[in-house]
């Protein structure tokens, strides 16, 4: 399998866990802020997760990304049928994807100053973007992991896990079980 391939197929996966739990979860939970432990719903995070993408989706197509540039407020918050298809516009567009897509310049805007407008403009590419989309999401899955544990409602482990825990996990547990045999 080549780099992108596997790249791409990350993303798709990033997405899939994403639907997975837009697919179990209520509407009232999905919209729900549980204070005082939190100032926002799983759907805002979700809606958060899906305006970067869809961020890098329209950058890409005119050179320039602007991932300050979303869509705050929108049904996507309130409603997880909508996220569902956000998600699948993204998946699709990712699946149409090709290497030399990868690497072509993009330009990157972004704020960088909480106190005054300071709007900086950098080089970046496509493969590196997707990178941080797709760990920005995970970080987000594990914002919305801790609000759904505080519903106190049951939800995958695995959700919200970085690839690299996730890998580090599994490498202990294998380290453990050969302890185990030796003894």
């Amino acid at each position: 399998m080549r780099k992108t391939d596997s790249m791409l197929n990350s993303q798709l996966e990033i997405l899939a866990q994403g639907h997975a739990y837009l697919e179990s979860v209520t509407k009232e939970d999905y919209s729900q802020i549980v204070a005082p432990n939190f100032i926002s719903s799983a759907g805002s995070h979700m809606r958060h997760i899906i305006d970067h993408y869809q961020s890098l989706m329209t950058g890409f197509g005119i050179n320039n990304i602007d991932y300050d540039s979303r869509l705050r407020g929108s049904n996507i918050e309130s409603n997880p049928c909508e996220a569902i298809k956000k998600i699948a516009e993204i998946a699709s567009w990712i699946e149409q994807l090709s290497t030399d897509d990868f690497n072509k310049p993009l330009l990157l805007s972004s704020e960088v100053s909480i106190k005054s407008k300071n709007v900086q403009t950098v080089t970046t590419s496509l493969a590196r973007e997707l990178i941080f989309v797709g760990s920005h999401a995970v970080h987000h899955y594990a914002m919305i992991s801790q609000i759904t544990f505080a519903q106190k409602a049951s939800f995958d482990q695995n959700f919200g896990l970085a690839p690299s825990t996730a890998t580090f996990l599994r490498e202990k547990s294998q380290q453990s079980q050969l302890k185990s045999l030796q003894s």
